[in-house]
């Protein structure tokens, strides 16, 4: 079977469920319907940018005028059209850009709705798919394209009324664009008559697309009193300034033009929650405007993505996935460097190994780190707000960027056993509570405990002796926390010292008296830990006697330098359950605890059932899963019988 013939008109299916995104987008934006435009137009200064790209290693494409975009309407046909000269579309690229909606996040995207009108427009620009805000104001979009280099015959024809299918075929001859570039027409719905304005369309841009660097141009219209109307002449105007807005004195510039740019740069229709705009001089000299957003994007844990940051290089646009830039924890920033240094033919291969591209990403990333500080310092709920989005990725830079590890280890924030769940404990504030005996502080250590969820981590029993003696312990229940603590050994001088590690040395925080009460209830119950211990064999590395508890009757721990149990059921669900099992936990007896002390009357039998009972619930209450709860629930049953 053959390859279909490209020649004919074809009708296809879009690539996710249509009618539910474009229903969603009228509904969520209609009451700012304008933002149509702003969309469409920012589509047009890319396609522009990426011809200027191109047109570095192929001059050819670039022949043909200045490059800009063009906006017009015809009252009698009832359309808008946006025109571009830019990049253009083969057919392929056009079934790629335009059938596909929010194609690498299309499932996640939808599980996304939330039904509040404001959160689902946030959405709908973080998932890409501000073409179809066309459809907001038209029952009819048309796009007529013609991709650089490409011969006339190629121009390719997208076609549909947003119901769920598209039409797309090749013209020819009188049909086919003369030119390369992009025409998107738009056929009105009935009541959007006040787009067939001049004065309407000129507002709209001038409102959202002001800063944008390529020329926006519109037929000039003058008043004809004799003909009491407005005449259209053949003379073009340029609606915008048409200079990058990040080359602009911060002074000329306000935070609405800030904020529009951020959505032009970003394809979001949110605001920003900060952003930083600077001119460096000196060895290197490059502009950076970046952004740190209010909500997170969707593919934020797709390492591998790599959009955030424009490079353009004396205003000519080189890349937007410029990973060199910024490290991989700050994926999240959107915005613009513009380098006055770089060779205007900068490849992937020179970025890597360009000393200037290191200066460049050096300063941009203490500049983003600076902005974080001060929004911890100065804005603490917009703090909050970041960190509540963006904190996980953060904590990556421990191991990404060791230049600056003290730097990010101040921006953490987590859970305590004082915070009421919140993640709002900053190590500084950690350390300024610790337990102190007048000016001296007798806490040596940052207690944590890494846990599955909050509510394991609160319930766990590794805490009661630190709640008796009231000191702090930080609570960990993020994935990314067992591989930060591998990066995050101490701070200010204090060691972090996990609670569930057996040996705990509580060091001056346990007095004389407790210390020797420890040893000697150690070689009291030195035969019965002997007997528990055969009892349960290789279940367990070791059976000891502990002061650490004070409810609970037992508690499971690792030693010092094992992995820990959180760890190890980490790797278990990664399918890596081969380096997990390698360890064995170590069980800890309360000595205070009623079952403990009935447990050395009891015969063996009774002792075996008793001891694998304390080892099971030991596991379950540190957040584990037994090996065969069926074993666990015949035993409970038969020692219920047996009790009654």
């Amino acid at each position: 079977m053959g390859a279909p013939d490209t020649q004919i008109k074809q009708t296809l299916g879009f690539q996710a469920e249509v009618k539910q995104l474009l229903h969603l987008m009228i509904h969520s934006l209609y009451s700012n319907k304008e933002i149509f435009l702003r969309e469409l137009v920012s589509n047009a200064s890319d396609a522009c940018d990426k011809l200027r790209f191109e047109a570095i290693a192929n001059p050819a494409l670039a022949e043909g005028g200045e490059v800009a975009i063009r906006v017009g309407y015809d009252k009698a046909a009832r359309t808008v059209t946006i025109s571009d000269n830019g990049i253009g579309m083969s057919r392929d690229e056009a079934i790629a850009h335009l059938g596909t909606i929010a194609k690498s996040g299309t499932k996640e995207f939808f599980a996304s709705l939330t039904g509040d009108q404001q959160r689902d427009a946030q959405l709908i620009g973080q998932f890409g798919v501000g073409f179809y805000s066309s459809f907001i104001v038209a029952d009819r979009v048309t796009v007529i394209s013609r991709r650089a280099g490409a011969p006339a015959e190629q121009t390719v024809r997208w076609e549909s009324d947003g119901s769920g299918e598209f039409s797309i075929e090749l013209l020819t001859g009188e049909q086919a664009r003369a030119e390369r570039g992009t025409d998107v027409i738009l056929h009105l719905k009935e009541g959007e008559d006040e787009l067939l304005s001049h004065w309407k369309l000129k507002s709209i841009l001038t409102r959202y697309s002001d800063h944008i660097a390529t020329p926006i141009r519109m037929a000039k219209e003058t008043w004809d009193a004799d003909k009491n109307e407005y005449v259209t002449h053949a003379e073009l105007e340029t609606v915008n300034q048409a200079n990058a807005l990040w080359a602009r004195s911060k002074s000329e510039i306000t935070d609405e033009q800030y904020k529009d740019f951020y959505r032009h740069v970003s394809h979001d229709f949110g605001e920003p929650l900060a952003w930083t705009h600077n001119r460096v001089e000196g060895k290197q000299e490059y502009i950076q405007l970046l952004y740190v957003p209010a909500k997170a994007p969707f593919d934020l844990w797709d390492r591998n993505q790599r959009h955030g940051i424009k490079l353009y290089v004396k205003r000519v646009f080189i890349m937007d996935d410029a990973e060199q830039l910024l490290p991989p924890y700050l994926r999240f920033v959107r915005g613009v460097i513009d380098s006055a240094d770089l060779p205007l033919n900068v490849s992937r291969e020179i970025l890597q190994e360009s000393r200037d591209v290191k200066a460049i990403r050096d300063g941009s990333t203490k500049r983003v780190l600076g902005l974080m500080e001060d929004l911890a310092e100065n804005r603490k709920e917009d703090y909050a707000r970041f960190w509540a989005e963006f904190g996980q990725v953060l904590k990556e830079g421990l191991g990404d960027d060791l230049a600056n590890r003290d730097r990010i280890a101040k921006l953490l924030r987590f859970a305590s056993t004082v915070s009421d769940g919140a993640q709002s404990v900053s190590l500084a504030d950690y350390v300024g509570r610790m337990k102190k005996d007048g000016d001296e502080i007798k806490q040596k250590a940052i207690y944590y405990l890494t846990a599955d969820t909050p509510a394991a981590a609160a319930a766990s029993p590794h805490l009661e002796i630190f709640r008796k003696k009231g000191v702090e312990v930080l609570l960990l229940t993020d994935r990314v926390d067992e591989w930060m603590l591998s990066f995050l050994r101490e701070f200010e001088g204090k060691e972090l010292v996990s609670v569930a590690k057996g040996d705990l040395d509580l060091g001056e925080l346990a007095d004389a008296q407790e210390k020797e009460a420890q040893q000697k209830v150690a070689d009291e119950y030195k035969d019965l830990v002997g007997r528990v211990k055969a009892a349960l064999g290789d279940r367990v590395k070791d059976v000891r006697v502990t002061l650490r508890l004070t409810d609970s009757p037992a508690c499971v721990v690792v030693d010092r330098d094992a992995m820990s149990q959180h760890l190890q059921r980490l790797l278990k669900a990664a399918g890596q359950g081969a380096q997990a099992g390698a360890g064995k936990p170590i069980l800890e007896l309360n000595p205070n605890h009623a079952l403990v002390q009935r447990l050395k009357e009891a015969a063996e039998p009774q002792l075996a059932d008793w001891s694998a009972l304390l080892l099971d619930q030991a596991t379950l209450a540190e957040g584990g899963q037994l090996d065969d709860p069926a074993d666990f629930v015949k035993r409970l049953n038969r020692m219920l019988l047996a009790a009654g």
